[in-house]
C-alpha cells in the first residue's frame, strides 16, 4: 500500500510540474510540443469558462504558404484541413461564391454561439424578471392603494379630452404594439409550452403566423408613432408644474391629493418620451431586421461610443469590425432588450388608463371625460378649455 501511495504522489507531482512547465511566465501554454495546435490547457481553460486567446489559430491559417493557397480547395492541395477551417472561420480565406449578397462569402460565422447562448439564456431570464417585476409592482400598488376614484361629486357634464384623430393615432400605435409584443413573446417563449401542446408542426404554423404579423404590423406601429409624436409633442414639454406634480407623487399614493397639471401631467410626459425614444430605437433595429444586411447600425455606433472613452472606463472595448451576420445578431439582441423595457412601461400605462383609475379610459374610449375628473387630474388644462369656451360664448357675432 505504501508503494502505491508513493507512486500516486510521484505521478501527481510530476503532472503538476509538467503543467507548470507547459506555460510561460504570462500563462500562455507552450504549444511547441503540439506543433502549434490546441493543448490540453486550452481545452481545460474553455471547460472552466475562462477566456482563451485564439490568436495562435486565427493567425495560423496557412496564408503564408502560396502553394497551399493555390490548392486549398483542390483534391491535391498541400494545406491541411485545419488551415482551411481556420481561414474560413476567421474570414481570411479567398472564397468565391455564386451568390453576390453581402453575407454570402461568410461561410462560418464565428460569433454565432454567443448570440444563441445569450438569447436563450440571460436575455430571456432578465427580460422575464423585468416584466414579472412590473406585474408584481402593479399588484402590490392595487392592494395598497386600490382603484383611484373620483373624489368630488360628479357634475354630469363632460369635456372633450381627445378628438377623433388623436384617438386614432393612439389606438393605431397602441393596438399594433400589443400585437407586436404578443407575437414577439410567442417567438421567444412559444416553443417552451406550445410544442408540448400543439406539436412541432402545429407550433411551426403558429410561429410562421406570428412572424408574418410581426413583420407587417411594424409599419402600423411606426405610422402610429409618427401621428402620436406630431399630435402631442408640444403638450409634453417639461415645465415647473411638473416638479410640483412629482413632489406630490401625482396624488397617486394619497387620497384627496390632486396636484395641478395641464393636458398631460409629469407621469404621462415620462411615458410619452419613453414611448418616443424606445419607439424610435425599436423601429430602427426592426428596420435593420426587416431588410437584412442593408442597414448596419452597430459597428459605426460602437466606434463613436469607443471614441468617448466611456467603455474603456469599465474595461470594455466594443467591436467596430463586424460581419453582416454579427450586425444582425446585435440588432436582434437590442430589439428584444428594448422590447422588454417597452412592454413593462406599457403594462403600467394600461393599468392606470383602465382599471387603475376611475374615468381614465373614457379619455381614449369616447374622447369625453367627466368634468370633475378633469378638475381633479388636469385642473390647469380644464381651466384653459373653459376659458376658451367662455370666450366663444361672449364674443359678439360679426355684423
Amino acid at each position: 500500500m505504501r508503494l502505491i501511495q508513493y507512486l500516486l504522489i510521484s505521478m501527481f507531482l510530476t503532472g503538476f510540474a509538467w503543467a507548470q512547465d507547459s506555460s510561460d511566465a504570462q500563462g500562455t501554454p507552450d504549444r511547441a510540443t503540439t506543433g502549434g495546435a490546441t493543448t490540453l490547457e486550452d481545452i481545460l481553460a474553455r471547460q472552466r469558462g475562462e477566456k482563451v486567446d485564439n490568436s495562435y489559430r486565427s493567425e495560423n491559417t496557412g496564408q503564408g504558404n502560396v502553394e497551399g493557397l493555390m490548392g486549398q480547395f483542390g483534391t491535391r492541395g498541400v494545406t491541411s484541413d485545419s488551415d482551411v477551417y481556420r481561414a474560413l472561420r476567421y474570414g481570411s480565406a479567398d472564397v468565391t461564391v455564386s451568390s453576390k449578397g453581402p453575407a454570402a462569402s461568410v461561410l462560418i460565422q464565428d460569433g454565432g454561439m454567443w448570440w444563441l447562448n445569450f438569447r436563450t439564456g440571460p436575455l430571456r431570464e432578465y427580460g422575464t424578471y423585468i416584466i414579472a417585476g412590473m406585474l408584481a409592482v402593479i399588484v402590490l400598488f392595487f392592494l395598497l392603494r386600490g382603484k383611484i376614484r373620483i373624489d368630488g361629486e360628479r357634475t354630469g357634464r363632460t369635456v372633450t379630452r381627445f378628438n377623433s384623430f388623436e384617438r386614432f393615432g393612439h389606438w393605431l400605435f397602441a393596438g399594433s404594439f400589443l400585437v407586436l409584443g404578443l407575437t414577439g413573446l410567442l417567438t421567444l417563449y412559444g416553443r417552451d409550452f406550445m410544442i408540448p401542446l400543439f406539436g412541432k408542426e402545429g407550433f411551426a404554423v403558429i410561429a410562421q403566423g406570428c412572424k408574418w404579423l410581426h413583420n407587417n404590423l411594424a409599419w402600423s406601429f411606426m405610422l402610429g408613432l409618427v401621428i402620436v409624436t406630431v399630435n402631442w409633442i408640444a403638450h409634453n414639454i417639461p415645465n415647473r408644474t411638473d416638479l410640483k406634480w412629482l413632489a406630490a407623487g401625482g396624488g397617486l399614493f394619497t387620497k384627496g391629493s390632486h396636484p395641478p397639471a395641464k393636458k398631460f401631467n409629469a407621469g404621462q410626459k415620462v411615458i410619452f418620451w419613453a414611448c418616443i425614444l424606445l419607439g424610435v430605437s425599436i423601429s430602427l433595429s426592426g428596420l435593420s431586421l426587416l431588410f437584412p444586411f442593408e442597414m448596419p447600425l452597430f459597428a459605426k455606433t460602437f466606434s463613436i461610443v469607443n471614441s468617448t472613452g466611456i467603455p474603456q472606463m469599465f474595461g470594455l472595448n466594443l467591436p467596430v469590425q463586424m460581419s453582416p451576420q454579427e450586425e444582425m445578431q446585435y440588432a436582434q439582441v437590442w430589439h428584444v432588450m428594448v422590447a422588454y423595457v417597452f412592454i413593462a412601461i406599457i403594462i403600467a400605462h394600461i393599468y392606470l388608463g383602465s382599471v387603475g383609475m376611475e374615468g381614465a379610459f373614457d379619455a381614449m374610449g369616447t374622447g369625453e371625460v367627466e368634468e370633475q375628473w378633469a378638475r381633479e387630474h388636469h385642473s390647469l388644462w380644464l381651466a384653459e378649455v373653459q376659458d376658451k369656451e367662455a370666450g366663444k360664448t361672449t364674443a359678439s357675432p360679426a355684423e
